[in-house]
C-alpha cells in the first residue's frame, strides 16, 4: 500500500532504512546501453542523504558513470527486516584524503592492499535523487500467513507501506 508522508520524513526513514546496510547494488549503463550491476560495500550514509563507497579509478564503473551523466541506481534490501530499497541517483568520483581518513576502515585493506594511499583508490558518492521503498512492518511470520492467505483467497496480500520519496 502506498503511503502519504512530508518529504523530509521519507527521506529521513529512507535514511534510517539504509544506514545499517552493508552491501548495495550499484547498476551502471555500459558502453553498449546495457545495465550492469555489481556489490559494493557501503561505506556511510551520511546526513546529506548521500552513499559513500570506496572504489578503484581503474574500475569500469567510474567510466560508465562518466558516461552516462553521473546517472545510477543503487538497490539496499534488509532482508530479515524485508525492508528494500531502489536509490536514482548522481554519483561523483572524489578524490578527498580527508573523506578517505574518515571512512577508512580494515576491511576496506582486503581491496586495496596498498593503504590509503593506493593510487587506484578513490571515493565514489552517490546523491539521492528519488528512492522508492518497501517496508513490511509485521513479523515473517505473518507476512507468510498473509501470503498463505491469498494464495488461497485469491486476493493480494497487504503486504506493508510502499512510497516513492524524491530529495
Amino acid at each position: 500500500m502506498e503511503t502519504q508522508s512530508t518529504a523530509s520524513e521519507s527521506l529521513k526513514k529512507v535514511h534510517d532504512m539504509i544506514e545499517d546496510i552493508r552491501i548495495a547494488m550499484m547498476t551502471t549503463v555500459d558502453g553498449q546501453g546495457n545495465l550492469v550491476s555489481r556489490p559494493m560495500a557501503v561505506a556511510q550514509v551520511d546526513e546529506h542523504n548521500d552513499i559513500w563507497f570506496f572504489t578503484k579509478r581503474s574500475s569500469p564503473k567510474v567510466d560508465q558513470i562518466d558516461q552516462n551523466k553521473q546517472r545510477v541506481n543503487i538497490s539496499l534490501s534488509d532482508v530479515d527486516n524485508a525492508e528494500y530499497v531502489s536509490v536514482s541517483g548522481t554519483a561523483h568520483e572524489l578524490e578527498d584524503r580527508a573523506k578517505i581518513d574518515e571512512l577508512w576502515n580494515p576491511m576496506v585493506k582486503a581491496w586495496f592492499p596498498e593503504g590509503k594511499e593506493d593510487p587506484d583508490l578513490t571515493l565514489l558518492s552517490v546523491h539521492i535523487d528519488m528512492a522508492e521503498y518497501w517496508s513490511a512492518s509485521d513479523s515473517k511470520m505473518v507476512r507468510l500467513f498473509q501470503q498463505a492467505t491469498a494464495a488461497v483467497t485469491g486476493n493480494p496480500p497487504k503486504m506493508g507501506e510502499n512510497e516513492k520519496v524524491y530529495n
